[in-house]
């Protein structure tokens, strides 16, 4: 097996490989992103093949979730003391092997674990990613290098749905689980032959009562927020899955400012630079999930569309973001973090306030416009206030700094599903004509679109279809209002709030990976 070369900053920086790494480590964070949204239009058929039970598929969505959330914290320690290499590749072998028993079942209740092992893999991967860029560039590329990450991180969400759409065209349902085999086994071998371990050997041992603290609070407050949308908030489980969040967060916060170096580091949010630019990423987060939750259905259910095709009429966005991957890093050096974030940010909101203007009788066209701005305002604003995070992190706090960064999205985008889906659900039940209906009949309309669409075919009523479609759009178009509204007041909180920090100075002030922890001799390669 090749050698690579340690983790300095002068063999780094002429070492071309360092480029490939990166390529190999962007793969693994985009099997990982589109993975959270392939199942958006996968459900329905795989549903269909198990025989899964609505709590079941509730399982099958949220297991995934819930564990990568509690489990991201952890994760980011656990890479700082034992090797980041060492638990990136555990966590791409570990999605792999998931990914394979997934593909394999029949059973609804081996999926939910399988996905469960997935969101483990995920929380493993994620922070993993981000922390061995400054073991592996020289200062002055690290931003390139974090910005390069950030972007293949942002377009897997829009990808996942084209992926899952295109694959249950042509194959079976298992084939959305298949596809992550090959790529992980190709990222595994990519970073097991081109990264170079790094790690901080002073990092703390594992918080054993820190890490079930994290763990439970984090996964009861993802949970109880999924539930809380679906059963209602003043259900005794919701509440008290809750409140248990709320003391168990409490606890860690509590433990971590007794500890000199703690599993959560809320000192890293002492930096303004990182605690905006994390804030602008959690809200960022928020936002997008109204987007990414109205748009599917509104594609398959109102406009027709199948689920590749629905996939499809995603690609605008994938036109902007990579438009604003290429401009991002420029206009960071010519006009400064905190305004590329506003405009981005200014950019949501414009496009969501336009999409929620969206009348039952248009067509593709409108949405198609505002999806292309959608996407260049994700870009600019996501994969900048991702990059400005990291770049400010001292690198033996590496991943601990990457996961209290992707847990804050995390639950920001759990946040968004719970806000959203009760916003439109409320609004669509609002708007829809159900006169003449059974009470039964009425009341499986008022779920969906797609129980309505589902009574107007049983019961021959054409004009309850027409109304639960336009009931649909008038949802979508609430969500997409208040949604703008959060991007909006988040742009002005931005730039009233965020440090004004041009990137040349801050990347020219950077430490040289060099003064990185050396790695143990034992994990050169």
């Amino acid at each position: 097996m090749p050698a690579a070369p340690p983790a300095t900053a002068t063999t780094e920086a002429a070492d071309p490989r360092r480029w490939l790494a990166l390529v190999a480590v962007a793969l693994s964070v985009l099997v990982i992103s589109f993975d959270m949204t392939i199942l958006n239009v996968a459900l329905p058929t795989l549903a269909a093949q198990l025989q899964a039970t609505t709590g079941q598929q509730q399982w099958i969505v949220d297991a995934y979730t819930v564990v990568f959330a509690a489990a991201m914290l952890p994760a980011g320690l656990l890479g700082d003391r034992y090797g980041r290499r060492r638990t990136l590749t555990a966590g791409l072998a570990l999605f792999g092997l998931a990914s394979a028993v997934g593909m394999l079942t029949d059973s609804p209740g081996t999926l939910v674990a399988a996905r469960a092992g997935m969101g483990l893999a995920g929380a493993l991967v994620m922070p993993m990613s981000m922390a061995v860029i400054p073991g592996l560039f020289p200062a002055a590329e690290q931003r390139r290098a974090t910005a390069i990450l950030a972007a293949a991180l942002a377009g897997g969400a829009p990808l996942g749905p084209l992926i899952g759409g295109f694959l249950l065209q042509h194959f079976w349902w298992g084939s959305i689980f298949a596809i992550n085999v090959p790529l992980t086994a190709i990222g595994i071998v990519a970073c097991v032959l081109l990264l170079p371990e790094s790690r901080n050997p002073a990092a703390p041992r594992m918080d054993l009562p820190g890490t079930a603290l994290a763990a439970a609070g984090l996964g009861a407050l993802t949970y109880g927020i999924i539930e809380g949308a679906d059963t209602g908030w003043g259900d005794p489980l919701v509440v008290g899955t809750l409140v248990g969040s709320v003391l168990a967060l409490t606890a860690l916060v509590l433990r971590s400012r007794r500890r000199s170096d703690p599993m959560l580091g809320l000192a890293l949010l002492a930096d303004r630079t990182f605690r905006w630019s994390s804030v602008a990423a959690t809200l960022i987060s928020l936002v997008l999930f109204g987007a990414f939750f109205v748009l599917p259905l509104y594609f398959q259910s109102v406009l027709g569309a199948d689920a590749l095709g629905s996939g499809l009429r995603l690609m605008p966005m994938m036109l902007g973001l990579l438009i604003a991957a290429r401009l991002s890093d420029r206009l960071v050096g010519r006009i400064g973090v905190r305004t590329v974030i506003t405009l981005g940010l200014a950019l949501l909101g414009g496009a969501l306030l336009f999409g929620s203007r969206t009348g039952a009788s248009d067509g593709y066209g409108r949405a198609a416009i505002w999806l292309t701005v959608l996407g260049l305002g994700m870009g600019l604003s996501l994969i900048t206030a991702q990059a400005s995070a990291l770049i400010t992190l001292p690198p033996a706090k590496a991943g601990v700094g990457s996961g209290l960064l992707q847990t804050l999205r995390q639950v920001g985008g759990a946040i968004g599903i719970a806000a959203f889906g009760s916003l439109l659900a409320g609004a669509y039940r609002g708007a829809l004509d159900t006169g003449g209906l059974p009470a039964e009949a009425a009341h499986l309309a008022g779920k969906s679109v797609v129980a309505a669409d589902a009574v107007a075919r049983a019961t021959g009523r054409p004009a309850l279809s027409a109304s639960a479609h336009a009931a649909y759009v008038h949802g979508m178009g609430v969500v997409l209002l208040v949604a703008g509204l959060v991007a909006v007041v988040s742009a002005v909180l931005v730039a009233a709030r965020m440090p004004a920090d041009r990137a040349g100075d801050r990347t020219a002030d950077a430490p040289e990976p060099a003064t990185a922890p050396e790695p143990a001799a034992g994990d050169r390669r």
